[in-house]
């Protein structure tokens, strides 16, 4: 079980929430509370999780400060197979990802470009497109 603290764009000054992800036979669970919330959810992989959360944080209009939830972040099936989806890649359009562009996806930096769970997947095709 691993715990994370997320802040949450959208939020009050410094808002936060607290992340736990954690494995059980062949699911991933994650469990985000805020704001005396809580979200549950479970997938195959933790990035998938982590969507899942986004979708339902959306509708507060808050979007999690994490490379996760970054636009130009996203899993390969090798990346998602070897680490339960906890690794992604920085994505540039027009250019290969590379084992230097892989990033936590719990992970802030200041490069994290806050979007939505659409917009992230919008940038996911047009990079494959662009290759």
């Amino acid at each position: 079980m691993e715990v994370h603290k997320i802040y949450l764009i959208g939020g009050e000054d410094d808002e936060a929430a607290e992340f736990i992800a954690s494995e059980q036979e062949d699911r991933c669970s994650l469990v985000c509370t805020y704001r005396g919330k809580r979200i549950e959810a479970s997938a195959d992989d933790f990035f998938d999780a982590l969507c899942e959360v986004r979708r339902q944080l959306q509708t507060d209009g808050l979007i999690p400060f994490c490379y996760g939830a970054s636009l130009n972040v996203f899993p390969s099936a090798m990346s998602r197979q070897m680490s339960s989806g906890l690794s992604a890649y920085r994505l540039t359009l027009g250019k290969q990802a590379l084992r230097a562009d892989l990033v936590q996806i719990f992970a802030e930096g200041h490069d994290v470009i806050p979007a939505s769970v659409e917009h992230q997947q919008q940038f996911f095709d047009d990079w494959l497109k662009s290759l």
